[in-house]
């Protein structure tokens, strides 16, 4: 079987980061964003889909401003094992810095195509998919829109104008912590590696 981009890009000896495999908690797919101070701090949004997380980089995270257009730049799929990663990457491996989990819950598929429900695979194929969230931080409706496509395939992660929607809200500098651990980002780097 041949390697995912996920895994040729990591040494499993050295990083504390899970392997492939599935691990499936919820009946409902996943979503997580995880805060993620590598070389720059972002944050990473993932979605169940076929098995998989489906991964953007979001530099400046989610709002749940229906007039914000966040830029979302793809990056390779991870297993659904990542979910739960919390912890430090050390230096000299891909991704290098510190990752906490931000927000988790499940998400439901509401793309439709002439009144009929789109498979969320081929929503992403084709490049809009909309999702409601149920976190514990941000929920609600939110579209994923694909605008450039190639190398570096960039999206945009919009809120959907609906009751979760709060322009007055930031929950990305008013809710810095860890919804698995309750710790900051400096205190995910003193503790150093958590579980998987």
């Amino acid at each position: 079987m041949a390697k995912s981009e996920y895994e040729k890009k990591r040494d499993f000896e050295k990083t504390p980061e899970p392997g492939g495999g599935k691990k499936r908690r919820n009946e409902d797919p996943v979503f997580v964003i995880q805060k993620h101070d590598a070389s720059s701090l972002h944050y990473d949004f993932r979605l169940e889909i076929d098995g998989t997380l489906k991964s953007w980089a979001v530099p400046k995270g989610p709002s749940t401003d229906p007039k914000d257009k966040r830029l979302a730049v793809r990056t390779e799929d991870h297993p659904l094992a990542y979910a739960d990663f919390e912890g430090v990457i050390p230096e000299g491996q891909y991704g290098t810095g510190t990752v906490l989990v931000w927000d988790y819950g499940t998400y439901e598929n509401i793309t439709e195509k002439g009144g009929e429900t789109v498979s969320a695979k081929a929503a992403l194929d084709n490049g809009h998919l909309l999702v409601h969230l149920n976190g514990r931080k941000i929920s609600g409706g939110y579209a994923m829109q694909r605008i450039r496509t190639g190398k570096n395939e960039q999206w945009l992660m919009i809120k959907m104008d609906d009751e979760d929607a709060d322009a007055r809200r930031n929950p990305v500098s008013t809710q810095p912590k860890s919804v698995k651990s309750g710790r900051n980002m400096a205190g995910v780097r003193e503790d150093g590696i958590t579980d998987r």
